[in-house]
């Protein structure tokens, strides 16, 4: 679980950034009228269905890899996920600055599922916390090649346990980074009422 906590707060910048907006346009969407504490309370629901989920996944990955990670050169394959995490952070901060292309193909396919995360809420308003808790289930399925790579090291416990709990420690490393972004990109809509 610290191992999966460290690594998701290493995320931290790529998760305010990413998961940041979904979450401020989420409460934006779903709640215009609501106040922070109301806001707050269903951002705490939906990321606790996208922790769930991430550990759900992790569980499945580590009880995988139980009679996979043997096939593995366990250093070799730490390696192989350093580089692989290096490339794709390097790919992302260099498409931000607009010096390479960036990966459009993700973006054709998370803007569907992002759409159906903003609007399930406001369409289903009867499900009480079943529908935060619903949209982050899948929030936390949307392509992020942070997760891809936490998922790997999941694989690599080589047991359901262990791979549970590294993603669990992971998703709960990114909340502070997710949380903060999100309120924050969602208070400003208060002071942009405010003429002062």
């Amino acid at each position: 679980i610290v191992a999966g906590m460290l690594m998701g707060f290493a995320s931290s910048l790529h998760c305010a950034g990413m998961c940041g907006s979904i979450g401020s346009a989420l409460m934006l969407t779903t709640q215009p009228e609501a106040d922070m504490g109301q806001r707050a309370r269903m951002l705490l629901v939906t990321q606790l269905g996208r922790v769930l989920a991430y550990a759900a996944a992790g569980g499945i990955l580590g009880a995988f890899g139980s009679s996979r990670a043997g096939a593995f050169d366990q250093t070799a394959a730490y390696r192989v996920l350093q580089w692989a995490s290096a490339v794709t952070l390097g790919w992302i901060g260099l498409s931000t600055a607009g010096i390479i292309p960036s990966m459009v193909a993700f973006d054709r396919l998370a803007a569907p599922i992002g759409s159906a995360i903003m609007t399930f809420t406001s369409r289903h308003p009867g499900f009480g916390i079943g529908a935060p808790l619903a949209v982050g289930v899948i929030w936390g399925f949307m392509p992020c090649a942070m997760v891809y790579g936490a998922l790997f090291t999941a694989m690599l416990t080589g047991t359901g346990f262990g791979g549970a709990g590294l993603m669990l420690g992971f998703g709960l490393g990114t909340l502070p980074a997710v949380m903060a972004s999100s309120m924050g990109v969602a208070s400003l809509k208060n002071f942009a009422r405010n003429p002062a």
